[in-house]
């Protein structure tokens, strides 16, 4: 049996989780790797949120099992996926990729207050400025007490998404 690989890229807002997810499949195809990438932001992106997920986990689940089953049927073993808790939801992604053998990587993407600021600025032009960084400020902090032991944590202050990427994959062994 295959053992199947699962990429795991997390991080508060602002850190460059989905630049980053798309630069490392972006280099993945350049090396011929056959990969699969989900941004799994969209996984969950129902209103109102069922009364019986109010956490929207449950849905996340059933979407990326019925994803991954449509890759896997094709042949794919390795998933890259993004998402800001994502290195807190690794079990419930492990059993979405179903039994069997899974080697994955825990990824966390940080950044000082003053990069979250300055992204974010140029990112959000509604209203919710303040309230983004503030939840992105708050995640960052939950995210780097709660993240599992054997996460990797890779700053993202200073360097290129091209940069980052190849040290996620590093971190990978991909």
């Amino acid at each position: 049996m295959i053992t199947r690989e699962l990429l795991l890229i997390g991080g508060g807002a602002g850190v460059g989780k989905s630049s980053v997810g798309w630069e490392v499949s972006q280099l993945l195809q350049s090396r011929e790797t056959a990969h699969c990438f989900v941004e799994g932001d969209f996984l969950d992106q129902i209103h109102p949120a069922p009364a019986d997920d109010p956490h929207r986990t449950a849905i996340t689940e059933r979407n990326l099992a019925a994803i991954w089953s449509n890759y896997a049927a094709l042949g794919q073993h390795r998933l890259v996926y993004t998402n800001t808790v994502s290195v807190l939801e690794e079990p419930m992604l492990r059993r979405a990729m179903g039994a069997g053998p899974i080697r994955s990587t825990c990824v966390l993407l940080t950044a000082t207050e003053p990069t979250i600021r300055e992204r974010l600025a140029r990112r959000e032009i509604g209203s919710q400025l303040g309230s983004h960084i503030e939840r992105s400020l708050a995640m960052a902090r939950v995210l780097d007490e709660e993240a599992p032991a054997h996460t990797a944590r890779v700053p993202t202050d200073g360097k290129s998404v091209e940069e980052i990427a190849h040290e996620v994959l590093h971190a990978a062994a991909w």
